[in-house]
């Protein structure tokens, strides 16, 4: 019989699915429940039939019963599924592979919400959800920061007092099934072993994350303790002096609550220029908006001075690997990314980085002595094979 694996990610407002056929990738089933939590939440499943479906789901745990409604309506069955993948955003230092869920794992990942107070108590609802309506199959957690967990303490390490290091307070990364799902393709791509390739992963979107890459094993990540440290991000501020806010407090007199709000929801692109999608943020530039082309330069240019520091770290590089929903659709922002860097050998095609595609691609010139490619990412594909693995494993 086919394997089958349903895999579930439940963001902080938003809860994303595929039902995906391991035999060849097929996908099966895929949906969306956005807006939780507001008045006008909508479903979109796409099945066997085609839902689409507004209403107001006030909770997680509402939106995973409409999902499991949309299924039961509009196919296809989810009997006799293989497996469920769940995505955890924060697996702490104690994860750093899937792992089979228990109610022991349950409680792991409620201890770890507090470093991902948006995300962890989200993803624990899909998982006991979806483990009371199939309690047949094994349900896997497969972690946002477990590819990270590779990095050396070099990396990892914050220059804190050690009584917090033992605490936890260290950097983690996020979107780690994206850069491993990229990484090896882009190795791919460039016809070469994952093992003897060395990679910087640019997951651009409206969060963001650098990391780099050796022989397919992460060194380092731009992302931290939490997704807030790194590169310039939608609402998020990304890389800033820790002393602000301590500065804002005795200034502002805001609560840490408010300024932890602030640099998460009202920072980055939005706090710069008043708008976090991208595409908004290039109109704005093309209308002659100053703030807008200003946030452009901020954002790109983070990207650029991570990009020279992850080749520093690796000694040698053989690819960079733009991916996510900027990353694999802005021309623009990919240029001005690598601009100037062609003493690095990094040189881009503009005619190839113009092309729009959906499929993996070189966009650096012949000439380019790293190879710059456009790889969209399959963030479900990566989870959906890492849960098989765990399943397989343990029926055997």
């Amino acid at each position: 019989m086919t394997a089958r694996v349903l895999v579930l990610n439940c963001g902080s407002s938003s809860i994303k699915y595929r039902l995906l056929d391991m035999g060849d990738g097929e996908v099966l089933a895929s949906g969306l429940v956005e807006r939780i939590g507001e008045e006008s939440s909508l479903l979109v499943h796409r099945g066997t039939s085609r839902i689409e479906r507004p209403g107001s789901c006030a909770t997680h745990a509402e939106g995973m019963r409409a999902v499991l409604d949309a299924f039961a309506e509009a196919g296809p069955s989810l009997e006799g599924i293989t497996a469920v993948g769940h995505r955890v955003v924060h697996g702490g230092s104690r994860y750093s592979t899937p792992v089979l869920i228990d109610d022991g794992v349950e409680q792991a990942i409620e201890e770890l919400s507090p470093l991902a107070p948006l995300h962890n108590p989200a993803n624990l609802t899909g998982i006991r959800v979806a483990r009371e309506a199939f309690p047949g199959p094994p349900h896997v957690a497969v972690f946002d920061t477990a590819f990270h967990q590779t990095m050396p303490p070099a990396s990892y390490l914050y220059a804190v007092p050690r009584e917090w290091t033992d605490e936890g307070v260290r950097r983690y990364g996020f979107h780690g099934t994206s850069h491993a799902y990229v990484s090896r393709a882009a190795a791919g791509l460039a016809g070469r072993s994952l093992a003897e390739t060395n990679t910087i992963v640019l997951h651009l979107g409206n969060g963001a994350s650098a990391s780099a890459v050796r022989g397919g094993v992460c060194v380092d990540t731009s992302m931290g303790l939490t997704p807030l440290e790194g590169l310039v991000m939608g609402t998020r501020s990304g890389d800033l002096d820790p002393a602000l806010i301590p500065y804002l407090v005795r200034t502002r007199k805001m609560s840490v609550d408010e300024i932890d709000d602030a640099l998460n929801t009202r920072s980055g692109l939005l706090g710069l220029c008043g708008a976090n999608d991208m595409r908004e943020v290039w109109r704005r530039v093309d209308a002659g908006d100053a703030d807008a082309a200003e946030a452009v330069e901020v954002a790109t240019q983070r990207v650029k001075k991570y990009v020279g520091a992850y080749y520093a770290l690796l000694g040698r590089l053989d690819c960079i690997a733009f991916t996510a929903g900027v990353g694999e659709n802005d021309h623009r922002t990919r240029a001005l990314s690598l601009a100037g860097l062609h003493p690095l050998g990094i040189e881009l095609d503009p005619a190839a980085n113009a092309v729009r595609s959906a499929e993996p691609r070189t966009i650096s010139t012949p000439g380019s002595a790293v190879r710059v490619m456009v790889v969209p990412t399959n963030e479900e594909l990566e989870i959906a094979g890492q849960t098989l693995a765990v399943a397989l494993g343990q029926r055997t």
